[in-house]
């Protein structure tokens, strides 16, 4: 093991030249640390949407982008892009009449919940509460959680997570099934209160188990608890159903006690085909007040044009959100949600990328031009990416692909690196070949049970087509033991993850980031120069939509 981190060193001291040999920038650890620390600092204020943080951070964004000497990213001669949203702060409440008493819980301890309707008041009463596993209908699956009962106007109650379904061979998770061990978009949180909605339910309320959710509950108040954002809508999202909650495992299990029902039991059921709804026999009435304000919040785009003229008119798509959750007035001691790690290292990644691309000798400029878009609102549902993909500043039908910076690896070298929804597309070979020549090893994501795939913005991409690839740091430290690695992760996870501690701290090096940030700045020039387009690959479940996409506009991909 001492002779691999050895030869793994030595082939990272050589890895700055793959980047650019007669360029006069090269990708620098402390240049990532220092942009990360001005992002993270208590001046941005969190970088929370619509506040004097967003002002700081655009304008900071705006000049870096500047002084690196990029044109701006808007056809209409600006660096901005207009994120219109409305954000809603939500106060509500929730109780059970069941067993012939009621049970009143109460928020942040027992069950966040918000309204996403664009209206000051939502409220119901007695609205029935039927148990639904995990409100899975997958078709291709041949599975359907609702079985033709009609939950209009009723509360939904709903399992994290994709079900669990093992071979009865091996008692293993089958593969073949909600991906294994890997989460599908049906166990993400957006999908439950999308079916919800489809099937005209009142509320959605969704247990949070940690395991499962890969988060604790902690994380659930500091995302949902505040201020939430949606975009602005005509209809005022009416569509959308109108409560949406979490509730704390200790507090269903009492709801399933009171109505006589076994939890346990109840979610063990789940895990089948053959599972029927179960109506508890409980009535759920809730309320929201909400205060509404619009917020014009930005993206934040630059352009590196092309060097080919028949090819600059071509995009590749370089993405890191700037936002993280503000400030809290209601906390003791520290109020502010620096964001470090998440994302302030990511758009320091994405500045230092754009300076390293912009640095490039003329004989070695990429051909395709290079969008560096740093959103706003991913923390909040993905909405600048959202608005983006609704409204693209180019067309998508001539967005080659998109690559995706959400955190960067703060502790050291690795001899590996990992992707994030390995084997959708051709920009994995890309990346193979990239890792190789670092002396790396290109492994698929070790958690795909978080559905990370489904939790950042190169997820917009991928909805509407657009070939997306996101990576992360390696496991394997070089110099450190072998669980060096997951357990930092783990302890990041558990402690600072959308939390206040989320702060730069004094053993971060950002040697493995600038070691990525390579890593990234060669796959992309290799998409930007290459004659031929990246590619979802044969199964993938955006590859018709990319199809569908090209064969609508008449394009056609070299």
């Amino acid at each position: 093991m001492r002779c691999f981190h050895l030869l793994a060193a030595s082939a990272l001291v050589s890895v700055a030249a793959l980047a650019a040999p007669d360029s006069p920038f090269q990708i620098s650890a402390p240049s990532i640390l220092a942009r990360t620390k001005i992002l993270a600092s208590d001046e941005f204020e969190g970088r929370g949407l619509g506040s004097t943080g967003e002002e700081k951070t655009i304008t900071y964004l705006v000049a870096e982008f500047k002084k690196l000497g990029l044109a701006p990213g808007n056809p209409d001669g600006t660096y901005i892009q207009q994120v219109p949203l409305v954000g809603i702060t939500s106060h509500p409440s929730l109780s059970f009449a069941v067993g012939g008493r009621t049970l009143a819980l109460e928020s942040i301890n027992d069950f966040i919940g918000m309204t996403p309707r664009i209206v000051p008041h939502i409220e119901a009463k007695d609205s029935d509460v039927v148990f639904v596993g995990y409100g899975v209908v997958a078709p291709e699956y041949g599975w359907d959680d609702f079985k033709g009962v009609d939950v209009r106007g009723k509360t939904v109650v709903m399992l994290i997570n994709d079900p669990p379904v093992t071979d009865p061979q091996t008692g293993e998770l089958d593969p073949k099934i909600f991906g294994g061990a890997a989460m599908t978009y049906y166990g993400r949180w957006t999908y439950k209160y999308e079916i919800a909605a489809a099937r005209g339910a009142a509320a959605c309320l969704i247990v949070h188990d940690t395991g499962p959710a890969a988060y604790p509950f902690g994380v659930v108040v500091s995302s949902w608890s505040r201020e939430n954002f949606e975009v602005r809508a005509a209809d005022r999202n009416a569509g959308r159903v109108a409560f949406q909650g979490w509730l704390t495992l200790d507090a269903t299990q009492k709801l399933f006690a009171a109505a006589g029902h076994d939890f346990d039991a109840a979610k063990r059921s789940a895990v089948s085909r053959d599972f029927h709804p179960i109506a508890l026999g409980a009535r759920a009435s809730f309320a929201v007040e909400a205060t509404l304000r619009n917020v014009d919040s930005r993206n934040v785009a630059a352009l590196l044009p092309g060097a080919d003229p028949k090819l600059r008119n071509e995009f590749l798509i370089y993405t890191a959100h700037w936002d993280a959750f503000g400030r809290d007035p209601r906390l003791k001691g520290d109020q502010i949600f620096n964001g470090a790690a998440d994302n302030a290292a990511g758009t320091a990644v994405l500045l230092e990328l754009a300076q390293a691309m912009k640095a490039l000798p003329a004989a070695a400029a990429p051909r395709r031009s290079v969008l560096f878009l740093s959103v706003t609102a991913e923390e909040r549902g993905l909405l600048g990416t959202r608005c983006y993909a609704q409204s693209p500043l180019y067309p998508l039908t001539q967005t080659v692909a998109n690559i995706n910076m959400d955190g960067a690896n703060q502790f050291g070298p690795t001899s590996d690196i990992e992707v994030v929804g390995y084997g959708a597309s051709t920009l994995d070979d890309i990346a193979r070949g990239v890792a190789e020549k670092q002396g790396r090893e290109l492994k698929r994501e070790r958690h795909p049970e978080r559905g990370s795939y489904y939790r950042s913005d190169h997820f917009e991409f991928a909805k509407v087509g657009v070939p997306a690839f996101y990576a992360s740091a390696g496991w394997n430290y070089i110099g450190q033991p072998a669980d060096y690695g997951e357990k930092k992760v783990n302890d990041y996870i558990a402690h600072d993850y959308h939390q206040v501690t989320d702060e730069v701290k004094p053993d971060w090096t950002f040697e493995g980031a600038a070691q990525d940030t390579e890593f990234l700045l060669q796959i992309g020039l290799q998409v930007a120069n290459d004659p031929s387009w990246p590619e979802w690959k044969s199964g993938n479940e955006f590859k018709a939509r990319r199809d569908a996409m090209l064969e609508a506009a008449g394009s056609s991909k070299p």
